[in-house]
């Protein structure tokens, strides 16, 4: 006959009791069948060739053009206004670059997407035709 199992802590619960206290949380692992170290060559192949995109380089020379505009135009200076106002000014900089960056990029990506939807607008118009 097999023993019961014994607690470690000795304290005693009944079978219905939950232990309290907080509680790991669920897991979800997605499953992807087959293709196992292919399909991961796969798709880092593919983030590469989009990173050695030229929409991708030009987006980059966008957003850091924008972001060295930004700061220029900060004036940064050697003697800012105290020693203690300089890191916080140049925090506000740093925060100002960022979101210039971030609307360039915007604007870039808006005027690609409107120049694909032209063109393939032209080219369903010519497939009528």
């Amino acid at each position: 006959m097999a023993k019961k199992a014994t607690s470690k802590s000795g304290g005693t619960r009944s079978k219905g009791a939950k232990k309290a206290g907080p509680k790991s949380p669920a897991r979800a692992v997605a499953r992807r069948s087959g293709g196992g170290a292919a399909a991961q060559d796969t798709m880092g192949d593919a983030f590469i060739k989009l990173l050695q995109s030229p929409l991708v380089a030009e987006l980059i020379a966008v957003a850091a053009t924008a972001a060295l505009a930004s700061l220029a135009e900060q004036g940064f200076s050697n003697r800012g206004g105290g020693g203690g106002s300089t890191g916080k000014r140049a925090g506000r900089a740093v925060k100002a670059a960022g979101a210039a960056a971030a609307a360039a990029i915007g604007r870039r990506l808006g005027t690609e997407i409107d120049e694909i939807r032209k063109a393939a607008n032209q080219s369903k118009a010519g497939a009528k035709a």
